[in-house]
């Protein structure tokens, strides 16, 4: 990145710098900076593309949003998308004595369809400085940025730390949701049907569970499939597609997990009307993730007794966020402000068995699920939910379900 020489050089900026040696340059991440409302100061992305980019991020919306976000001086980043399927995230940080926005991106998630692009970008034609534009754009469509948007959230995580000179989980903000490293999401015709499926079937148990600890499913499932394969439709009404389908799938799931009719349906449409009247990719990207977000949390609340007391009720919320660790009561009290003795007994007294035994049940569930949806080892299972062995693990397995993992796993896998 160049920054000019009439600027003092921040330690966020310089930051950024090391950062660019950090990400790979063949994923084309790039940051801007824009200084009094709209002008820009600094840029990573090289020529010939810079001066286009720079118009798509103003022509397609992002930069009205980017002086709304700015004028109300946010501090949580923001995803922000455009008709095209191109995406951006923008962050400002108000403690500073300069009021610098930070952009990064644009990406594609998959690769783009120039005939797709160009039908999405017709209503953008009515100038001659915006068709010359429109046209160029489209040509140099193959040089793009496509980057899978797990990895764009990680680099996103990564520049948006180095600015603020914290360690947030920018991932949970901008999506709700932990990012693993993950390959790009293979063209449609090379997908494996198969775990797409298993995938879904796990997403849509959560929802009947009320499963609040849903985020690796939900990105295992996103890394397998982008949505709704429908050739020819353009970047926008493809998401919508996805989203109306989901939803659906969703809101048949919450009533099978106790919902009623009469709220689910309601619901479900809200959601569905919201998506066909949207017109910007990231707030489609957001809103799926509320709509997913929302109905596990309303059936979750319908699972919860509602003569648990308070303390018992966070204890067990607590455990189903954290079952990839090893819970001790002591931190559980902690969070309740209870003695250990105290709410050992206070939580056997209202779930009718004690707390050791709930975690235990909770992370044989969760067990259940990754010998559903995933290829992961049965030691690497028990590793991933905190057992202090595989023959403990599976013993444990076997007493909540009948028979051992590898049984259960050819079992289901049968179906």
């Amino acid at each position: 990145m160049e920054i000019p020489t009439n600027l003092q050089m921040t330690q966020e900026e310089q930051n950024l710098l090391f950062l660019e040696s950090v990400i790979p340059a063949n994923e084309k991440f790039y940051v801007w900076c824009y200084r009094d409302m709209g002008h820009l100061v600094a840029t990573s992305c090289p020529e010939p593309y810079c001066e286009v980019l720079d118009k798509a991020f103003r022509i397609l919306g992002g930069g009205e949003k980017a002086l709304e976000y700015a004028a109300a001086r946010g501090t949580v980043p923001l995803l922000i998308g455009s008709p095209v399927g191109m995406q951006w995230v923008i962050a400002f940080e108000p403690s500073r004595e300069r009021d610098l926005l930070f952009v990064m991106g644009p990406v594609f998630y998959s690769i783009p369809v120039k005939t797709q692009v160009r039908s999405a970008l017709r209503p953008y034609l009515n100038t001659l400085e915006e068709a010359a534009w429109v046209s160029s754009f489209v040509e140099q469509l193959p040089a793009m940025p496509v980057i899978p948007h797990a990895i764009f959230i990680r680099y996103v995580t990564m520049v948006y730390n180095a600015l603020s000179g914290q360690q947030s989980d920018v991932s949970m903000l901008l999506a709700g949701t932990e990012y693993r490293e993950a390959a790009a999401v293979a063209p449609v015709e090379k997908r494996d049907r198969t775990k797409v499926y298993m995938a879904e079937r796990v997403m849509m148990q959560m929802v009947r569970n009320g499963d609040i600890n849903y985020q690796s499913a939900l990105n295992m499932s996103s890394m397998l499939s982008p949505g709704v394969p429908v050739r020819g439709r353009g970047p926008l009404q493809q998401i919508k597609i996805s989203i109306i389908v989901f939803t659906s799938l969703v809101c048949r799931a919450a009533m099978e997990g106790g919902m009623s009719p009469e709220l689910a349906y309601p619901l479900g449409d809200s959601y569905i009307e919201a998506a066909v009247n949207s017109r910007d990719t990231g707030e489609l990207n957001t809103l799926a993730l509320s709509m997913y977000h929302d109905f596990i949390c309303r059936v979750h609340g319908l699972h919860t007794d509602p003569n648990y007391s308070q303390a018992v009720r966070k204890c067990c919320d607590y455990i189903e966020l954290n079952l990839d660790r090893k819970l001790e009561l002591a931190e559980l009290a902690s969070l309740t402000g209870y003695t250990e003795y105290y709410l050992s007994e206070k939580f056997k007294k209202e779930t009718g068995m004690p707390l050791f035994l709930y975690v235990r049940r909770a992370k044989t569930e969760r067990a259940k699920l990754l010998l559903e949806s995933t290829d992961l080892s049965v030691k690497e299972i028990a590793e991933k939910l905190a057992f202090t062995t595989q023959n403990y693990f599976t013993r444990c397995f076997r007493e909540a379900v009948g028979c051992s993992p590898a049984q259960y796993r050819k079992r289901y896998k049968k179906y």
